[in-house]
């Protein structure tokens, strides 16, 4: 099955790489490597604001991650035109604005990380670091950054 046969039976449509904020490019191309750029959590087209712990939930945290998932995959689609050259997904960096008594900072991450399993299978299993913070940039709740091997 292709990763776009999966993503259309997720109901997974995938957005346009959204224009960078700051002095940054939305990924980098080294090799077989891209380094997609962190991308925030967005609720309804702004900024997810809030704080894991502080009023919000693990299982909210988790899904803003999902959400941010699907923001990634456009941006490498748009890196290497078609999801089906991806080789490997390599690696998450996954901040998670943070109480400072929350610990379930990786059970945030496994929203990106089980969909990103879901849509590409094996190749879709990855390192990952989780990282409570004390703010990340909007007042965003999450942001992770990818790294894939594409052919």
């Amino acid at each position: 099955m292709s990763v776009y046969d999966k993503l259309n039976d997720l109901k997974i449509t995938l957005p346009q790489p959204a224009t960078p904020a700051a002095a940054y490019v939305p990924f980098v191309r080294s090799g077989n490597l891209v380094f997609i750029s962190g991308h925030i959590a967005k609720k309804d087209g702004k900024p997810w604001r809030g704080q894991l712990g502080a009023g919000m939930s693990t299982e909210e945290g988790k899904q803003a991650a999902r959400s941010i998932a699907i923001d990634l995959m456009g941006t490498l689609q748009a890196a290497v035109d078609d999801l089906n050259n991806v080789r490997r997904i390599v690696k998450l960096m996954v901040l998670v604005n943070s109480d400072p008594a929350f610990t379930e900072q990786h059970l945030v991450a496994n929203g990106a990380s089980e969909l990103l399993v879901e849509v590409f299978g094996i190749i879709g299993t990855h390192a990952r670091s989780a990282f409570g913070v004390a703010q990340i940039p909007l007042g965003s709740c999450v942001e992770i950054e990818l790294i894939a091997e594409v052919a």
